[in-house]
């Protein structure tokens, strides 16, 4: 018989609750594309910022992350990641965001997703 922690489930689906539903089209509008990191750089004057360098085959782009505080950006370099393409450019700390990274939440802090083998920079997330 499978046991499940209560408050996990609850608090699980308490988050999913305060998420509206959209349709499938909706969906289909995101450009999430995989690409590898090819560099990784602390951003000056922050604890939580990287400056990810992501190829995704045809093209490179400059990814700002909220994640210097779990993971060392030495450690990036050559992982492949997910990233939303179509999310229109955003400056953070005076520096151009081009996308944003996806990554699961574990209690506050943020946990990379990769494919489970290597796949072409730029293949598409379905």
């Amino acid at each position: 018989m499978l046991s499940l922690r209560t408050d996990f489930v609850e608090k699980i689906y308490s988050a999913v609750d305060n998420i509206p539903m959209i349709t499938y089209d909706d969906f289909r509008k995101l450009d999430i594309r995989i690409g590898t990191i090819v560099s990784a750089e602390r951003v000056q004057g922050t604890d939580k910022l990287l400056r990810l360098e992501v190829d995704f085959g045809t093209e490179k782009r400059q990814i700002i992350a909220g994640i210097a505080e779990t993971y060392q950006s030495e450690h990036l370099v050559g992982k492949e990641i997910p990233v939303l393409l179509n999310l229109e450019p955003r400056r953070i700390r005076g520096i151009e965001s081009q996308g944003m990274i996806l990554a699961a939440d574990a209690d506050g802090a943020p946990i990379l997703l990769h494919p489970d083998r290597q796949v072409p920079p730029g293949s598409i997330v379905r």
